[in-house]
């Protein structure tokens, strides 16, 4: 037989993560080779200052990354530089070209996804971004390949590792937010800024992918709800307990129901009160899961690290024999699929539970004043606990499921009653609560 030309590899960024990918590519190379039929080749590798990479070879560094993927001769481009600007027009000449794509910048395919699917297909070439969810845990293809045959329903993730973190730690040890977040910061588990963590960038972005993927409909980040757990207090933390549930920072995508008996999309990122029955609920620390709910397969659990160089690094190599592979055999692998075409429901429109902590005055008449304003707006009361203190009490509510802006109208009702000193907590609950 005669010897596959061999694939030629340009790499965009040599950081945490495109190191070990550089790393693994020069360590693995006769595996790598064996698996693939065809040996893979670094052909360059794009970088802003040579001299921090003394590791690599200085013949393979460059600064000019837009020559790089404009080469002729090299056959896949693989990105891990973050960001959109100039990312998105080095994929593009890459992919115009007819290179092979392999990316783990999920802002970009967010925000710029349809773009680059397009041009992907333009040229029959292939863009894989494994890398782009949850890090080293097989999520993408198992979506877009293994469940092909089948309709999912429901995707729930623990995506950021930062942020599942401080929450674990505010859980285990009733730490405020504030500490645990310093506490994440001091292990590298949170970096200087936290911003894109804390606050639900991070998370929304895979978001809008997983719902993408799941439901076959364009969703860009845009289009996905989003809050964070800045504002997640220890009270809250200690209220989920009392309920027997742990408050964790979910991306939820899932079908849902319209009157007039269609079909629409939620993509939504915010703090829940998660019951402890449920598998994600276990998931502590910086790692991540994500649980897929199929008709015919049933539920599924991804587990594992989320983030990191070497996790990082093997999803995208993963990614790259794929499409080496596809190469050397003549084809291509999955193309977007946005068929369906599905509407994006706006978060007031989707079903909804509420946990809900007021401060009242401790007299009659006041639960009842209170339970008004749940039935003016529509919504139903699960369960109601007081506790009297002295002339004031503490009033828990949690509701059966209602459209969030009926939820949130609620709410603004309970601020404005005479006898609520103060609404001290709001949270959505998912599931069945005590």
């Amino acid at each position: 037989m005669t010897a596959a030309a061999p694939v030629r590899v340009g790499v965009l960024g040599a950081g945490v993560v495109g190191s070990q990918v550089v790393r693994l590519l020069r360590e693995q190379g006769a595996d790598l080779a064996a698996r693939i039929g065809a040996p893979l080749e670094l052909a360059g590798v794009a970088v802003r200052r040579p001299h921090r990479h003394p590791d690599i070879p200085a013949d393979l560094l460059t600064t000019d990354a837009a020559a790089l993927v404009a080469r002729p001769d090299v056959d896949v481009v693989v990105e891990v530089i973050g960001g959109t600007r100039p990312t998105k027009d080095l994929l593009l000449t890459a992919l115009r070209r007819g290179a092979g794509v392999v990316t783990a910048n999920k802002a970009l395919l967010a925000e710029e996804g349809p773009e680059l699917y397009e041009a992907a297909d333009l040229a029959g070439t292939d863009l894989y971004f494994e890398a782009a969810v949850a890090g080293a845990i097989p999520l993408i293809r198992p979506l877009r390949e293994s469940l092909a045959g089948d309709r999912i329903t429901r995707i729930l993730g623990i995506v950021n590792g930062t942020t599942n973190f401080v929450l674990s730690a505010m859980t285990a040890g009733g730490d405020s937010y504030e500490y645990a977040l310093k506490e994440a910061t001091r292990l590298g588990y949170a970096e200087a800024d936290p911003t894109a963590d804390v606050d639900g960038f991070d998370a929304a972005a895979k978001a809008a992918i997983l719902a993408s993927v799941g439901f076959h409909t364009r969703v860009g980040a845009a289009d996905v709800h989003r809050e964070g757990i800045s504002r997640v207090t220890a009270a809250d933390v200690a209220a989920a307990a009392d309920i027997g549930c742990v408050v964790k920072l979910l991306a939820i995508c899932e079908r849902i129901r319209r009157p007039d008996g269609g079909e629409s999309v939620s993509a939504r990122v915010h703090p829940v009160m998660l019951p402890r029955t449920h598998p994600l609920a276990v998931v502590d620390g910086a790692y991540n899961a994500v649980y897929v709910e199929a008709e015919s397969a049933g539920r599924l659990m991804f587990y594992g690290p989320g983030a990191g160089g070497a996790p990082t690094a093997s999803a995208v190599l993963g990614d790259l024999v794929a499409v080496a592979r596809n190469r050397v055999a003549g084809g291509r692998g999955p193309r977007e699929s946005a068929y369906a075409d599905l509407p994006v429901e706006s978060i007031g429109s989707v079903p909804a539970r509420y946990h809900i902590s007021l401060d009242v005055d401790d007299r009659a008449g006041v639960l009842a004043a209170v339970a008004s304003a749940f039935a003016e707006a529509g919504v139903s009361i699960s369960t109601v606990r007081q506790q009297g203190r002295g002339r004031d009490a503490a009033l828990v509510v949690v509701t059966h499921s209602a459209p969030d802006a009926d939820l949130a109208s609620t709410v603004a009702t309970l601020h404005q009653l005479p006898a609520v000193h103060r609404v001290t907590s709001v949270m959505r609950v998912m599931g069945e609560v005590a």
